[in-house]
Order: C-alpha cells, then sequence, then structure tokens
C-alpha cells in the first residue's frame, strides 16, 4: 500500500492565524521551540530531526522541559507532567491498569510516538500499542522534547499526533540521595513515598568514560471513594440525575429475588433499611448496592525502575554507550463484590431446604406468597469485600550505541532489545462461580446477610486468591543506522544531508488462562492471541539555509511492513526569520499507521469479553424509555428489571483481522517573536487530517439510535443478548486543528530578585469526528464525543477548548518558588439523564505552589502543596464515571503536601 498526500493550504487558517497574533502580540509569551538556555552554540540533535545544529535553530514546534523544572512545579511522576502538557489530552491514571499514556492533541495513545533517548520501547504488553510512562526510570531523565507537529519521517510515519522524546543523563558523576512524600490533607489514602538513589563515576570530558546507575521507587496507596465520601453522596448523585436510590433489585447484600412465577424483584430486609453499610435501599422494597463501600477513587500503585549507563569515549570522534533500564510496577484494581452469576445456563438458586431460606431457620424474616418456591437471587457477596485484582508490568530494554564521525559525516548507530511482560492476578475477593451456586443449592451460604463461621469457611474453600488468570508479552528487536553530511555551502550556511535505515520487530502475545472460566465474575473466557510484525525503513533528510534568513528542511520515509505493504510519507518545513525579533515556520507531513498487533492479531472470542463501562436499558427487553437514558426503560413480560435494565451488559472486545491502516494529513504555521525585550511570544496553528480512523464506538452511541445498531446487538435464539459488539473497527474521518501558544516575560531585575511568567496553552478551532466514511463529522470540543479513547478505555474522547499552564516564578539567591495553574475550559457534561438534571461542566482550575531552597551544602530542599484552593473534581452525570466526578480529569485527593529533600555526596 502507498500513502503520498499533496498538502493544500486552505485560505481561512492563515487568516485565522494572523488575526491571532495581530491580538496576542499585545500579551507576555513564550517561544515554545527547543530552545536551551545553556545551548549556547554547541550543535546537539533535537528530536524532529536527524541533522546536527544550533538548537536555537530549531524550525520544528518542539517543547522542552527540563528535569530541574519538573522538580520546581512539584511533579512528583511523569503522569503529573503528562496530565500537565496543554496539548496532551490524556486520561488521568487514576485506576488504569495500563499505567500512564500520553496522548498528544486528543487523537489517542496509539498515534502518539513515546521514544528513550530517541528510539523506540516495548509497547504495554496487552494492547501492544502504546508506552506505559510509568516504568521510564524518572531519575535518570535529564529533560523531555515534545515535537507537536505530528507524523515524523524520522522515527515513524505512525507519529500522527506527535513525539514525546525522553532523554537520559548522559553522564553522572558522585552519590544522590532523594526522598520524598506527598500527605493529602484529608484523611484517608492517596498518600505518595518516592525514594532515589544515583550513582555514577568518570568523566567523558578528562576520563573518557562514565558509568552510573539510578534506582526509583515510588508508591501510592489506595484512596477509597469511603475517604471522599461527599464527592458522590447520594445527594450529589442525585443532583446530577443519578440517583442510587432509583436502582431495583440488582445484585446486593441482603440479595434481591425473584421467582418462577414472580419476576418482580423482592427482598425481606427491602422495607427494614436493607443491611448498611452494604447495601441501601432501592424501588419497591429492594436493595441496591452502595459503591461507595467498595469503590476506590484511586487504585495503590507502585513503581519500581531502574537505569544504568556506561559511556566510553574511544576518540575524540568515537563514542559507544550501553544503557539498560528496568521498570516494574504493579496497579490493584477492585470493583465491587463478586456477584453470583449463572454457570452454564443454570443461575443462583435458594432451595426452601435451606436455613436461609426467608421465614426459615436461620432468621430470615419471612416473604407472604413464596410457598417455598425456589427463589433466583440477585447477590454481591458482602463478606468477600471488594473483588481486586493485580496487574504487574515489567518492561527491560538494553541499547548499544555508537557514535561519531567517519569522513566527515557524523554518524549514528544502534540496536534496541526490548521486552514487556505484564500478568494479571485475583487478588482477593473472586471465587470460582460455580462454588457459589454449590453453596446456595446446600445451605452452606446465606444470601441475605454475612455468613456465620461455616459460610466464612466455605467462602475461603472456593476463593482464587493469588492465582493469575492472564499472561501478556510484546518485544521490540531494532537496529538503526543514521549518517549526515554538510555536502556544501549556501549563502545561509551548510546544505546538509541525512540518511538512515531502521529494520525491527515487533511481537506480541496474550494468553487469557483457563481459570477465567471458572471464575464466573470476571466475565471472560480462555482465548490466546499473537502476532508479529516486521518493518523495514529507509528514510533521507536535507537541511538547505538558502540565506542567513531562510533555511528549508524535506524529509521522506519509505516503510515496508510485512503485513500492510510499502507507504512513502514526506515531511517539509521552513524557518524563516525576516528580523532578529521575527521567526516564522511550518511544516507539512502525511502518516500511515498500520493497527496494532493486538487490533489486528490479538484474541477474538465468539462471545461476551467483559461488561458495558456505564448502565444501560437493553433496548429490546427494556424498551419505552428515553434513548440513551438509563433506567427509563420497562422490562417486557417475563424478564427481569435488575437483568435488562439500568444495568451493565455483556460486551464483546478483542481484535478485527479485517482491520486496514489509518492514513494522515498534517501541517503547522507558526511565528515566534520578541515584541519587546525580555518577553518572547509564539503562536503555532496546527492542523491534522485522518482516514480510516481506528478506533471503537463509544457505548452511549449504540444506545442512542439502537434501531440503527441493531447489528450490533448480537442476540441469542432466545432474544436475550449475548453481547454487544464493540470490536476495534475502521470508522470514519477526524479533523483536528488548533493554535499552540506560548509566552514568557522576565521582569526587570529587583533588589527582591527575579520575576518571570511563563504561559503554555492550546486553543482547539476544530476536533470532528466523523463515526463512517460519508456521514456527517460531529464536533468534539468542548463536549463528549462520538469517538472512544480506544485502547485504554471506551469512554468518549474529552477535549477541552482552551487548556494552559501558567507558572508565576520567583528567584532570589537560593530561594527558587513557582506558582502554577493547570486550566481546563468548560465542558458540556453527557446529559443521557432525565432533561432537568442537563448541566455543563464548570472551567477547572487546579493551583500549586513550590519552594526549592538550596542554602545548605550538599542539600536542596522542596517543600510544596498541590491543589492549593482544595479544588474538588468536576461532578459529571456521566454514567460511566462511577462515582459522578471526571476522574479522566482530575483528582479527588483535594489539597496535599508536598516535600523533598536530595542530598549530593
Amino acid at each position: 500500500m502507498k500513502s503520498q498526500y499533496p498538502v493544500k493550504h486552505r485560505s481561512a487558517q492563515p487568516r485565522l492565524l494572523l488575526s491571532a497574533i495581530s491580538l496576542a502580540v499585545l500579551a507576555l509569551t513564550n517561544q515554545a521551540s527547543a530552545q536551551s538556555d545553556d545551548a549556547n552554540m554547541t550543535r546537539v540533535e533535537v528530536t524532529g530531526s536527524s541533522i546536527k545544529r544550533v538548537a536555537n535553530e530549531a524550525s520544528l514546534p518542539v517543547t522542552s522541559i527540563k528535569a530541574e523544572d519538573m522538580v520546581k512545579q512539584g511533579m512528583t511522576t511523569l503522569a503529573d507532567f503528562m496530565m500537565a502538557l496543554p496539548q496532551s489530552a490524556s486520561l488521568a491514571p487514576s485506576n488504569a491498569g495500563s499505567g500512564t499514556n500520553i496522548n498528544l492533541r486528543g487523537l489517542g495513545v496509539n498515534r502518539t510516538l513515546v521514544l528513550l533517548n530517541g528510539r523506540r520501547l516495548a509497547n504495554e504488553a496487552i494492547a501492544d500499542g502504546y508506552a506505559n510512562l510509568d516504568v521510564i526510570p524518572m531519575s535518570a531523565i535529564a529533560r523531555v522534547e515534545v515535537l507537536r507537529d505530528g507524523a515524523s519521517s524520522i522515527y515513524g510515519s505512525d507519529a500522527i499526533g506527535g513525539v514525546v522524546n525522553f532523554i537520559t543523563k548522559t553522564q553522572f558523576d558522585g552519590l544522590q540521595l532523594t526522598a520524598q512524600a506527598v500527605q493529602p490533607e484529608k484523611k484517608g489514602g492517596g498518600d505518595e513515598q518516592r525514594v532515589t538513589a544515583t550513582w555514577g563515576k568518570g568523566n567523558l570530558q578528562t576520563d573518557g568514560w562514565n558509568v552510573y546507575a539510578t534506582v526509583d521507587a515510588h508508591q501510592r496507596t489506595a484512596l477509597a471513594a469511603s475517604d471522599r465520601a461527599y464527592l458522590s453522596s447520594v445527594d450529589k448523585l442525585t443532583q446530577l440525575g443519578r440517583a442510587p436510590t432509583l436502582g431495583t433489585g440488582g445484585n446486593a447484600t441482603p440479595a434481591n429475588f425473584t421467582t418462577p412465577t414472580n419476576k418482580t424483584a423482592q427482598n425481606p430486609y427491602g422495607t427494614r433499611g436493607c443491611l448498611a453499610p452494604y447495601s441501601i435501599a432501592g424501588q419497591k422494597g429492594t436493595c441496591v448496592i452502595d459503591n461507595n463501600e467498595y469503590g476506590n477513587a484511586l487504585y495503590a500503585n507502585q513503581q519500581v525502575t531502574f537505569y544504568a549507563r556506561g559511556t566510553l569515549k574511544l576518540s575524540e570522534d568515537h563514542t559507544v554507550s550501553i544503557d539498560y533500564s528496568r521498570g516494574e510496577e504493579f496497579i490493584k484494581a477492585t470493583r465491587n463484590p463478586t456477584n453470583a452469576l449463572a454457570v452454564k445456563g443454570v443461575a443462583p438458586i435458594l432451595p426452601s431446604t435451606s436455613k436461609w431460606y426467608p421465614g426459615g431457620s436461620g432468621g430470615v424474616p419471612a416473604v407472604a406468597g413464596l410457598n417455598n418456591a425456589p427463589l433466583t437471587v440477585t447477590w454481591a457477596v458482602a463478606d468477600l469485600g471488594a473483588a481486586t485484582t493485580k496487574d504487574v508490568q515489567l518492561n527491560q530494554r538494553v541499547a548499544v550505541t555508537d557514535e561519531g564521525i567517519i569522513g566527515g559525516w557524523d554518524y549514528k548507530a544502534g540496536l534496541v532489545i526490548g521486552i514487556s511482560n505484564r500478568d494479571n492476578y485475583y487478588d482477593s475477593g473472586y471465587v470460582i462461580g460455580q462454588g457459589l451456586i454449590d453453596g446456595l443449592k446446600n445451605g452452606k451460604l446465606n444470601p441475605f446477610g454475612l455468613q456465620d463461621a461455616d459460610g466464612k469457611a466455605y467462602l475461603a474453600s472456593i476463593g482464587v486468591d493469588g492465582a493469575k488468570n492472564r499472561t501478556s508479552k510484546s518485544t521490540f528487536t531494532g537496529v538503526d543506522f543514521t549518517a549526515s553530511k554538510a555536502l556544501m555551502e549556501l549563502s545561509g550556511g551548510s546544505l546538509a544531508l541525512a540518511v538512515g535505515a531502521d529494520l525491527h520487530r515487533d511481537t506480541t502475545e496474550d494468553t487469557k488462562l483457563a481459570i477465567v472460566s471458572d471464575v464466573t465474575y470476571a466475565n471472560t473466557s480462555p482465548s490466546h492471541g499473537e502476532g508479529q510484525r516486521n518493518v523495514a525503513a529507509l528514510f533521507a533528510e536535507i537541511n538547505a539555509p538558502v540565506t542567513k534568513t531562510l533555511e528549508l528542511n524535506g524529509a521522506v520515509r519509505a516503510d515496508h511492513f510485512n503485513d500492510f505493504g510499502t507507504t512513502v510519507n514526506p515531511k517539509i518545513s521552513f524557518r524563516w526569520e525576516p528580523a532578529k525579533q521575527l521567526m516564522f515556520r511550518g511544516s507539512a507531513n502525511t502518516g500511515f499507521r498500520a493497527p496494532t498487533l493486538f487490533d489486528a492479531y490479538g484474541y477474538r472470542l465468539p462471545g461476551a469479553t467483559g461488561l458495558t463501562a456505564a448502565k444501560w436499558d437493553d433496548p429490546l427487553l427494556c424498551p419505552g424509555g428515553t434513548p440513551g437514558v438509563a433506567g427509563t426503560g420497562t422490562p417486557v413480560a417475563g424478564q427481569v428489571a435488575a437483568n435488562v435494565c439500568n444495568v451493565q451488559l455483556p460486551k464483546q472486545t478483542g481484535s478485527n483481522a479485517g482491520l486496514k491502516p489509518e492514513k494522515s494529513k498534517g501541517y503547522t504555521l507558526g511565528v515566534v517573536m520578541e515584541p519587546f525585550k525580555d518577553a518572547t511570544l509564539s503562536l503555532d496553528y496546527w492542523n491534522i487530517r485522518m482516514t480510516d480512523m481506528l478506533a471503537n464506538l463509544p457505548e452511549q452511541v449504540y444506545f442512542l439510535d439502537p434501531v440503527k445498531y441493531a447489528a450490533y446487538f448480537v442476540r441469542n435464539a432466545d432474544g436475550t443478548l449475548n453481547y454487544l459488539n464493540n470490536t476495534t473497527m475502521n470508522l470514519g474521518g477526524q479533523k483536528a486543528a488548533g493554535i499552540d501558544v506560548s509566552a514568557s516575560y522576565v521582569f526587570p531585575k529587583t533588589s527582591y530578585g527575579t520575576f518571570r511568567v511563563n504561559l503554555d496553552g492550546t486553543y482547539l478551532t476544530q476536533f470532528d469526528n466523523q463515526l463512517f466514511d460519508g456521514s456527517p463529522f460531529v464536533s468534539n470540543i468542548g463536549q463528549f464525543g462520538v469517538a472512544s479513547n480506544g485502547t485504554t478505555s471506551s469512554f468518549p474522547i474529552i477535549t477541552y477548548r482552551w487548556k494552559h499552564t501558567l507558572r508565576l516564578n520567583w528567584a532570589s539567591g537560593n530561594w527558587n518558588s513557582t506558582l502554577t495553574q493547570n486550566y481546563n475550559s468548560k465542558y458540556t457534561d453527557q446529559n443521557l439523564v432525565a432533561k432537568q438534571y442537563w448541566r455543563d461542566i464548570n472551567s477547572y482550575k487546579l493551583w500549586n505552589v513550590t519552594t526549592t531552597y538550596n542554602g545548605f551544602k550538599n542539600v536542596q530542599i522542596t517543600a510544596g502543596i498541590t491543589n492549593l484552593f482544595n479544588a474538588e473534581p468536576p461532578a459529571t452525570n456521566h454514567s460511566g464515571y462511577t462515582f459522578g466526578y471526571l476522574s479522566s480529569a482530575a483528582s479527588p485527593i483535594g489539597r496535599s503536601y508536598n516535600v523533598r529533600a536530595t542530598y549530593t555526596f
């Protein structure tokens, strides 16, 4: 397959940009290219180019942040960096088992290329489409560079959203120890601890060699929903149109039940207040589970990373290095207690012979009219507590690099071997599903209350604590070579050429083990998927300083995929500096992204692989309600409301062998200026167009128009829902565009110190999704969209009209203080609730303050306050957010205190 697109500039965009320039030239703003204060005149390789040059000559829009600046802003993890980046529309890593990933431009984590020292890592093992930032050694990072202009002809044409390059320290000599703690003001979990140790010896300049190693350990304790119960109280959820007391007859303790002749749910304790704190009273004398009792607002998380690097300078022109990184992480995920579910079509039945039958010897209150009929129970086993899984990831990478000069050519060659493993375990609260059915039948288990000693012993006997249920592995093996040389002198400098090649192989293997068929509550089946892909690439870049003020750059990349053919993708850029205080720049590119190995070759089961993220009404078995608004339908005769109305429905996810690659075209046009002394301004307009977009449909799409999407509701012979088809598919197109704004001003120095203000923001002018080719484009700006976040979540993409980071800095002597504001503009809520509850989500402003002191010998102390004004996370009526607030966009922790101390020997 070939992909080669001419790029046409639309006249409206340049006019829009010039209008924005005329307004913004009065503001205080900052150049966002990769300019380093200490760049001087050293020739370096800047992310986005293979040709070495003076760093401040960069023509592509690159954001660079140093490790010390992360410290000054109070960042404790790379997740903090990712969430603060205005160009990132990432989901907060609150509960994601896949860890932290980055989503530039909101185009999806699969379209953001993450590099470590300019080379790829092995991807997260299950989806094999993106890197988990948690396994990158933060203590080894020197700086992070973000290439914001989309598809790269140098690193890979799949970088449609951009490139994030984590660059480690080239050398370290000495010993440095750091300890850090984050303590929330409110009681409960969510506290963090971090320790790092870095040791190194040797100096490349004087000794000709250096070796160093660093270890970084970080943990965060779980924050239970009950620790912040006010955020999702019954009253608050009711105000949002999601009153939990509207539920009828779902799984709870005490259990609700039906009989063969009465499908209306009943409960022996429904009129007695149910059983606090495990359940609360629902509708029609039933009990419903209290999510606040079991849910975790933040999951427990632990990361340990290790990085070692050895460098040997063979001569002035030749250097070899080898580095090894190892990152391990576990995340404990929780859900409501195990439910007693049907096994092989046999429902959980309580016979009249059980002492726990209403009115029996076990003391359960009698219920009129039962006449010893067997009871089908909907039971959440409160004794087991929250059902918890432990997800463990281990990512390792070895990279060998040789670089230098031969015959006037700058060259660089490398070998990378990366392995990513991911295993999932039943940590606690899961049992064999058949065991629950047997325990009800033989009278051991009481579905209407907590267990006696015999019941507890029986539950322990059918438990699967510690058992592994899934194992996955992905690998990346690659070799690359790049050479560049000045060919001739032009009016503005040297005409330079770079050529390169890389060859890499990706593999993936994912297995759900046999035990998953026994643990019914996991709602999945054994499966196995595997795939591999070989990619060979040739690329070339030429940089032409035509005059002292005009520089042109062109690059082209040809990739051959063994499963998707050959694609050729060019990229061009320019830089024009008509005056010292004014510079214009722009670029244009095409992109090509093959389906990930998981999307194309992962597991594909004939039935359901999980449940919908949100609760819905089955449109066939619970009809008559408002489309997309759960709990408004009425069950048809013979159906139980708790099974078909306002309930999570079976869903099928997995691979799709019929997928085809997606393609893109993009361009940027920008200006960098110095309107007056010590003030800088940059504005970069960016525009990206995609076709055949690979994604999942958000769940609400199906339920807002169930007639149109009826074919995706796969049903059994009796009409019950087998599964909702939510596999990855080729959708239509996507149009995204916006303006990046960066600003800086350094105030005149005073006796009180130096003051600086920085602003980095992104304003979206367009973000349109098209569900299928030929269908209308629908705007996603400031509202939940019609395309999902794909691999990591079935939630719709969240894109803010305006997002910025504002920093106010003061420095004097040994003191340095930074006040930071992270801002997201307002949002229209999902509003799939009764019309009187329709609402907007207000803008979210998070203020952090951090102060660093270097006055003690060999010691640096940093202290600060995160969420200075204790802003609550924005509330939402989106039914996929269990606790009623946007956990994907903000933290529920509240105000917290951060202290960090570093000692350098």
